[in-house]
């Protein structure tokens, strides 16, 4: 019989995730059938947008795996806005897993996958039918592209979720022009820290906004981003009108609250906004709010769309082509910041949302 290692949810989270809301686990796996894969987690992903999920979890559940229909209780929730993000954004959390057995066509032992199982150092699941199932639409099991001499672990970030979270939501609804000013926030992290890039590939002109000193010389003097600021030490109002005073034509929200509304503020005519986050909101107590600018978005005329990459499901190779190709030209860096060890994977995920992270945040087994 193989066993498994889980780390499961103690308790609900009470504003900042503590490592004693967490414990670690076992259970008997059953045996693989048809249609199935075993598979042994190599690397987990930490990100900041399982904190807004949660709600979803009951007590004693895998910290954060496809769960059973939560539907029920989702439409209960559907009365408050937070609840509403959770349900058109739902995602486990993904891990990078090597194949130990396999009962399935196309999976074979030896290949790896990436999977939202959640933290689990074993699992046995069907590889299904390749399409996003209802009720979470969590994207199924993936073969990892051969990546050569690259990290296996770039699966997890710039070349798996957050790379085609900034590809898509920039270029498919943003649509960045040559000379247009974008603006990111969060832009050190695993999905701002690639924005950037591509904007600047685009021939914009990038404008981050990140949480330490280090991590703005590190978005100016490595990524190549032409302002950056430390929303900390620099009032973010002040901070554009300095770097784009005639305003900002694409802003890519990955914070949420009152910085996004100050970005918002300072928009240009027809400008394109796309939300793909809120990590200043995950720990709050009360419900979000929606920004408070109604004149302003009519005055600008100005677009604003949520985006989970999930839509892009169809398109998913797509990305990941053009961003390995990027990449191995040098023209998008990366940056890991990796923890060792299965049972320091809460440690690192709280991190993470302190912000403690440069670029992806991955744990290794």
């Amino acid at each position: 019989m193989v066993k498994a290692r889980k780390i499961v949810l103690v308790r609900h989270f009470e504003g900042q995730p503590r490592t004693e809301d967490f414990r670690i686990e076992e259970e008997d796996l059953p045996p693989v059938k048809d249609g199935q894969i075993l598979a042994e987690a190599v690397y987990f992903s930490v990100d900041p947008f399982q904190k807004s999920h949660t709600a979803m979890h009951h007590v004693g559940d895998t910290f954060y795996g496809a769960q059973e229909d939560r539907s029920t209780l989702l439409l209960v929730q559907l009365s408050c806005v937070s609840a509403a993000v959770r349900w058109c954004n739902a995602e486990a959390y993904p891990q990078v897993a090597r194949i130990v057995e396999s009962r399935a066509p196309g999976f074979p032992v030896g290949r790896h996958v990436v999977a939202y199982w959640g933290w689990r150092d074993r699992t046995v699941a069907d590889v299904g039918s390749g399409r996003p199932q209802p009720p979470l639409y969590v994207l199924p099991p993936r073969l990892v592209p051969h990546l050569g001499d690259l990290p296996l672990s770039l699966s997890l970030g710039v070349l798996g979720m957050p790379g085609n979270s900034a590809y898509f939501p920039l270029l498919d609804i943003c649509k960045p022009k040559p000379g247009e000013v974008v603006a990111v926030t969060g832009a050190a992290g695993a999905v701002g820290s690639i924005v950037g890039q591509i904007a600047r590939i685009k021939g914009c002109t990038v404008i981050g906004f990140a949480g330490s000193d280090a991590k703005v010389k590190w978005l100016k003097e490595e990524l190549g981003f032409h302002h950056a600021f430390n929303y900390k030490k620099t009032d973010v109002s002040t901070a554009l009108k300095q770097a784009a005073p005639d305003g900002v034509d694409v802003y890519f929200d990955n914070v949420g609250g009152d910085m996004s509304t100050k970005v918002m503020s300072n928009m240009r005519y027809r400008g394109r906004i796309v939300v793909i986050g809120a990590i200043s909101q995950y720990n709050d107590l009360e419900h979000q709010k929606l920004v408070n600018l109604p004149f302003t978005f009519l005055a600008q005329q100005l677009r604003l769309e949520g985006c989970a990459v999930a839509r892009y499901h169809d398109r998913w190779e797509e990305g990941i082509s053009q961003l390995t190709k990027w990449v191995r030209e040098g023209k998008i860096k990366y940056r890991e910041t990796v923890t060792k060890g299965f049972e320091n994977t809460p440690r690192a995920f709280i991190g993470m949302l302190r912000g403690e992270n440069f670029g992806k945040a991955v744990v290794k087994l």
